[in-house]
This record gives C-alpha cells, sequence and structure tokens, in this order.
C-alpha cells in the first residue's frame, strides 16, 4: 500500500473514529472507549508503517503481521481493515449483527480477512504473536509481528511467561504496544489491580528493549514505530508503553472507564460526532 503521511492519517483518524461510534451505536453494543483511543496507533500502523497486503493470506508469509490482543476493542480494528481494503466498508453496518462476520471479538470461523486469531479472550496476544515471529525466523522470513494489548491485560500471568519466553528465545521480529490508559472494565488499573509505579522497568527486568509513545501525536507514533523497527534484529523484543486517553477526543467519554463497553444514545452519538469531523465519507 502507498503509505500516507502524518497529516493525511490524522485526517483519516477522524472518519475511523465516526465509524466506530455508529458501529457501536446501530447495535447499541460495544467498546467505544479503547477503539476511541487507539485509533491513532492502528491507522499508523496500517497506512504507513507494516508492509502488507489486503489480499489476505492467512499464513502471514513475506509481509509484517498484526495481532489484536484486546480484541474488545474490534470497532477500531475493523474500521481501519475496511479502509485499508481488506473487505468492503459498507460491511462496517453490519457490527454485531446476526450472521455478520463482524463479530463482537474477532474470530477466525468467520474467515474475515485480516484476522488471524480469535481473541475474545484476553492475556494471549503477546503469546500468539511470539509463536508467529519465532515461526518467521525459522521461515527465514524477515518482516515483522507486530501486537496490541490493553493495560488491563497485563494483570493476567500468562503475559509474563510470554514475555520472558520472547526474551529467552530473542525474538527480535516482535513489536508489542500496550495501550497505557489506566482504565478497564470495573475502574481504573490502579484500583482494580495496581500495576506498580512503572509497567515498562518490569518488562526491561525480562529483557526487552523499551519505548515509549504520545499515543494521541501521529508524528510521534509514526516516529516510536519507526524507531522500534530500527531496533529489531538486534536481539530483544522491543515493548512500546503507548500513553492514551480512553475515549478520546470525544470531550465527555475522555478519561472515564464508564465507555469502556457501553453504546451511545442517540443524544450522545450526536454529540460525539459534532467533535470529529467527516473527512472521507461515512459508510
Amino acid at each position: 500500500m502507498n503509505k500516507l503521511s502524518a497529516q493525511e492519517i490524522s485526517k483519516l483518524t477522524s472518519q475511523i473514529r465516526r465509524d466506530i461510534l455508529r458501529m457501536v451505536h446501530g447495535c447499541k453494543s460495544g467498546h467505544p472507549g479503547g477503539s476511541l483511543g487507539c485509533a491513532d496507533f492502528l491507522a499508523a500502523l496500517y497506512f504507513n508503517v507494516m508492509d502488507h497486503n489486503p489480499d489476505f493470506r492467512m499464513d502471514g508469509l513475506n509481509e509484517d503481521i498484526f495481532f489484536l490482543s484486546n480484541g474488545h476493542i474490534s470497532p477500531v480494528f475493523y474500521s481501519v481493515l475496511a479502509r485499508a481494503g481488506y473487505f468492503p466498508v459498507e460491511e462496517l453496518k453490519t457490527f454485531r449483527k446476526l450472521n455478520t462476520r463482524l463479530q463482537g471479538h474477532p474470530t477466525t470461523h468467520e474467515e474475515l480477512p485480516g484476522v488471524r486469531v480469535a481473541s475474545g479472550s484476553l492475556g494471549q496476544g503477546i503469546s500468539v504473536a511470539a509463536g508467529a515471529a519465532l515461526s518467521k525466523k525459522l521461515n527465514q522470513d524477515t518482516h515483522l509481528v507486530y501486537v496490541l494489548m490493553g493495560d488491563g491485560e497485563i494483570q493476567e500471568g500468562q503475559n509474563w511467561e510470554a514475555l520472558m519466553f520472547a526474551a529467552h528465545h530473542k525474538i527480535d521480529n516482535l513489536i508489542v504496544t500496550i495501550d497505557y490508559n489506566g482504565q478497564q472494565i470495573d475502574g481504573s488499573t490502579k484500583e482494580v489491580m495496581g500495576l506498580g509505579d512503572d509497567i515498562a522497568e518490569k518488562v526491561k527486568a525480562f529483557g526487552w528493549e523499551i519505548l515509549y509513545m504520545d499515543g494521541h501525536n501521529m508524528q510521534n507514533v509514526l516516529d516510536t514505530l519507526a524507531q522500534a523497527k530500527a531496533k529489531s534484529g538486534q536481539g530483544k523484543p522491543i515493548f512500546i508503553v503507548m500513553k492514551t486517553e480512553m475515549g478520546y477526543p470525544v470531550d465527555f467519554m475522555m478519561g472515564s472507564h464508564k465507555w469502556h463497553g457501553v453504546a451511545p444514545n442517540d443524544a450522545e452519538l450526536a454529540n460525539a460526532l459534532s467533535q470529529l469531523p467527516e473527512t472521507i465519507g461515512d459508510y
């Protein structure tokens, strides 16, 4: 795909966020908060950073591949895939509806292009991605594997085994990004199960290379991902701590766990859409 500039991607993210809100409102269910917060990152990944092909192959050979670990933010994933040409944008209308391919959490039995793993159960993304990255090494495929996870997921023990595994096996074609918004379904991560003062120091102690990202500054997102790519192949997997705001940039949604999994009503949708310009056309 042709790479878009930071300005072009920022313009696109407004449309992606409109897609998210309209999808969740249309079926009266879903997870808008984290989806809105991660729109900049996923748009940058698919429209500038990754070497990928919308003519989808499940094995992902000879291209960069992505795994969504926090599968509940499927609205942003589906919007980005559709806008990148993996399936028709019109199909976004079917989100979470009967017989749709766009399930609330991504699934593989629906054979939706762009989805390589079911991610309804949290905490598994690093494990899956580490296996895929190791497979690329065995196949002498020099492309990279990316994964996005939520900060609430790090409360699950499987993540720590995967972090140890990837560092031990020097899986240095793996780039993990954590959406560090401090919110999860029942409250703040600090209240539910604190992650400690500096999650990066924990991961660094496992043997990972650490980078930091402002998830709402498009140029910083692009620069950090470029830096991550440059650090690949040097013996360490890479972990990016991405600071975001849940619900960004909708003023009444930002910073509250309330919008983790609640659909906006008609008035709230109209309010939110008024804050997000329609840039390339609604579906």
